[in-house]
């Protein structure tokens, strides 16, 4: 941008010399009497001066009100930073067809200049997040944190309490590093009973409330049901289930990114 406008300047002024020197030659030739040219010559390189410099101002000063308007001045592009599992790292899939690619190519055509760095690790739990999220939010420096942890968790049968406090501590990590963040919910199979599958589902909604964060409340909303939606492994989804994925999550990522 700088350089741009330097050559721009380098352009006017060399225009303006080219000018006043046709200008001068002008007056210089309908004189007569070389006595005087000196002095015509000499009162001219004045007006050089003066007219280089006042007009130099005025198209500098015309130059920096541009550059400072919000037509075109430079705004670069927002940061979102995903940190979840497999779920959000395309296991098994093609790339390019999970969710958070389909989530790129929405911002873009929603006209919303923001570039993604998808940080998910398949078989991550809230544990390993948290270890990982300080260094990405040092190097990154996200205005948003999309937080989808804690199916790994729930498929280990790990400490509900664990899984909340690691949630908790990685919400609070990304507000202190000035980040906007959306925690996205997941419901485990019954493996280790109903109970622990209903805490574990509760626990989404309780850190949503208590800390004021913005829940996705369940990614598999309309998939988990339907098993024809799932790889052979009947844990993770096909790509066909990745558009609806996207749309629970989308409605309440949205109003997050259009936050001032």
């Amino acid at each position: 941008m700088v350089e741009g406008l330097l050559g721009l300047v380098d352009q006017v002024m060399w225009q303006i010399r080219s000018q006043i020197r046709s200008q001068i030659r002008w007056q210089i030739r309908s004189r007569i009497g070389s006595q005087i040219r000196s002095r015509i010559q000499s009162q001219i390189q004045l007006q050089i001066r003066s007219r280089i410099g006042s007009r130099f101002c005025a198209c500098l000063g015309a130059m920096l009100l541009l550059w400072g308007s919000p037509a075109i001045a430079y705004s670069a592009p927002k940061t979102l930073l995903v940190v979840g599992d497999s779920l959000s790292a395309e296991y098994g899939l093609a790339r390019g067809t999970g969710w958070v690619a389909l989530l790129e190519r929405k911002l873009q055509a929603q006209k919303l200049d923001i570039r993604i760095v998808n940080a998910s690790v398949s078989g991550e739990t809230t544990s390993g997040g948290r270890t990982r999220l300080p260094a990405l939010l040092t190097k990154h420096q996200p205005d948003y944190v999309v937080l989808e942890l804690g199916a790994n968790d729930g498929l280990r049968g790990l400490p509900v309490p664990s899984a909340d406090s690691n949630l908790r501590a990685m919400v609070k990590q990304a507000r202190d590093a000035g980040a906007r963040v959306l925690l996205v919910g997941i419901r485990i199979p019954p493996n280790y009973g109903r109970d622990y599958s209903e805490k574990f589902f509760a626990m989404y909604h309780a850190i949503s409330r208590d800390e004021k964060v913005a829940l996705a409340p369940f990614m598999l909303d309309g998939v988990a049901e339907k098993t024809e939606m799932f790889q052979a492994d009947r844990i993770h989804p096909l790509a066909s289930a990745h558009p609806i994925i996207l749309n629970n999550i989308w409605p309440h990522l949205l109003p997050i990114l259009r936050t001032k």
